[in-house]
């Protein structure tokens, strides 16, 4: 059997919305029938333990989990050049295959304030590596927080796993590589 035919591969792509106007007309249905709406997003290009537990963590504030994914110049702005590791193709199919996630969808922006105001989640959530409090420009600064009380939305800081980071693992590899 083809991997192409599988079940698997078609509920995958199902999970995958194209664009923000895309995943706003998916929830419609969740939200009229009062489904509560979690959202988060980053780069998620070197899926580790750290990126699936804090996904399960998120998926645990709502009934959906709408994971937002930086595009390739996007994280090349915020990571630098030899980032991403996987193009935005990869990474979304990568993402929608975990159970805990229900719709994922890009954004090309340096943030996700404009994800944000048009998805509108019930729940805005990031690791414990931010802080929603923290003044722009400062370590932990979290612009997308104001997006969303302005519109009613809560802020959710969950759990961080020290030692799991991409920018950690990626620096293990190439430690390993030289020595």
């Amino acid at each position: 059997m083809r991997l192409t035919d599988t079940d698997a591969v078609t509920h995958t792509n199902r999970k995958i919305a194209q664009s923000a106007g895309a995943a706003s007309s998916a929830l419609a249905g969740a939200r009229a029938e009062g489904k509560r709406v979690v959202l988060t997003n980053g780069v998620f290009d070197l899926l580790h333990a750290g990126h699936v537990r804090y996904l399960q963590e998120a998926r645990a504030q709502g009934d959906l989990l709408v994971v937002g994914l930086n595009g390739d110049d996007s994280v090349r702005r915020r990571k630098g050049p030899s980032r991403p590791l996987m193009p935005l193709d990869d990474r979304m199919v990568v993402v929608a295959a975990l159970a805990s996630v229900d719709l994922v969808v890009p954004f090309h922006e340096d943030t996700a304030n404009e994800l944000v105001a048009r998805l509108q989640p019930d729940v805005y959530v990031k690791g414990g590596d931010y802080d929603p409090a923290a003044p722009p420009g400062s370590k932990g600064h979290l612009p997308e927080a104001a997006v969303c009380r302005d519109y009613g939305g809560q802020v959710a800081v969950l759990s961080f796993l020290p030692g799991r980071s991409t920018t950690d693992l990626v620096r293990r590899i190439n430690e390993r590589r030289e020595a």
